[in-house]
């Protein structure tokens, strides 16, 4: 099944807007290295899902692709080791939530596809991009990559928190195989809580991909305690065993 292109005009002020109705929202700066973003996520998520849950009869869908993660952190950190040149730059970013990883390298220089199948998190990644002015290199797609296939390829297929469910675990193993550049260079990078194992996409995965493993620390801000907390996270590098 080919994926949903979808269209947002490039008008902020209104994509806020219309996030603005449904969400408390603000921007964020991030830095990783020398560059520095303007990242909009929700205010208070925890107090979102409460509300939500207080509502009767609603359908609770969990947000939580509008955090910043850990993992998300790392990835974009881990990036900035990648050098892009006119024959290696096109990126796409599974499941980007808000688009972390993925406009970090759009500012260094990258072609990149904002992936996800939740609309309202394009619309977050499509606000990022405009707050950024990256809309010359960075773009968004809906992508279910449990079914979807693509009318083109990648030389980087990067993601951070992906492998949930299990139950997805050979679908995603078949899209990154079909959306990977044939050549030496081409490669996933994956990156993900050091304690989820995901087990399953692993097993299938090691006999297409060459696998290297990488653990990385992060100590973030605990806005609980106003102390850092530390993060262990996994970076997994991918080489098709067939390029």
């Amino acid at each position: 099944m080919q994926a949903s292109q979808i269209i947002f005009e490039n008008n902020l002020d209104h994509l806020l807007n219309i996030i603005s109705h449904k969400y408390e929202v603000a921007f964020e700066d991030v830095r990783v290295d020398d560059h520095r973003l303007q990242i909009l996520q929700l205010v208070d998520l925890d107090r979102y899902i409460d509300r939500l849950v207080e509502e009767p009869g609603s359908k609770i869908e969990l947000p939580f692709w509008a955090k910043i993660w850990p993992a998300s952190i790392l990835l974009s950190y881990y990036l900035t080791s990648l050098t892009p040149d006119p024959d290696r730059n096109k990126v796409i970013e599974l499941g980007c939530g808000i688009g972390l990883a993925g406009l970090f390298a759009a500012s260094r220089g990258f072609n990149v596809i904002l992936s996800d199948y939740n609309l309202d998190a394009l619309i977050f990644s499509k606000i990022n991009i405009l707050k950024n002015s990256l809309q010359d290199r960075a773009g968004v797609l809906q992508v279910d990559f449990t079914r979807d296939r693509l009318a083109q390829k990648f030389d980087y297929i990067i993601g951070s928190e992906i492998f949930c469910p299990e139950s997805g675990s050979r679908s995603l193993v078949k899209f990154l195989l079909n959306h990977l550049k044939n050549n030496p260079t081409s490669e996933v990078i994956l990156a993900a809580d050091y304690k989820r194992k995901a087990r399953k996409f692993f097993q299938g995965a090691k006999d297409e991909f060459h696998i290297t493993q990488k653990n990385i620390g992060y100590k973030g801000k605990d806005d609980q305690q106003d102390q850092k907390e530390k993060f262990l996270c996994a970076i997994y590098r991918m080489k098709a065993k067939k390029a």
